[in-house]
């Protein structure tokens, strides 16, 4: 199997205030339950999608997305 690595948005829950700018950003890849907090799709985030997804996660207000990379699993 090919060895390929993959970026993930992950939240951290505990610093998540529910502001939804995330959801906005990222709408491909995020939306908001009935409380106006994040849900991700768990699916990697495309290449053409990078550059977003960063954007996502710096510009959150307290920080709580994470882009992480990950091995496909073996």
């Amino acid at each position: 199997m090919d060895q390929k690595t993959h970026q993930k948005i992950d939240i951290d829950w505990t610093a998540c205030q529910g502001h939804g700018l995330c959801a906005e950003l990222l709408p491909d890849h995020i939306t908001l339950d009935e409380w106006g907090y994040p849900l991700t799709d768990g699916t990697p985030i495309p290449p053409r999608t990078l550059k977003r997804a960063r954007r996502a996660a710096s510009d959150c207000p307290v920080l709580a997305l994470k882009l992480t990379t990950r091995g496909a699993p073996l």
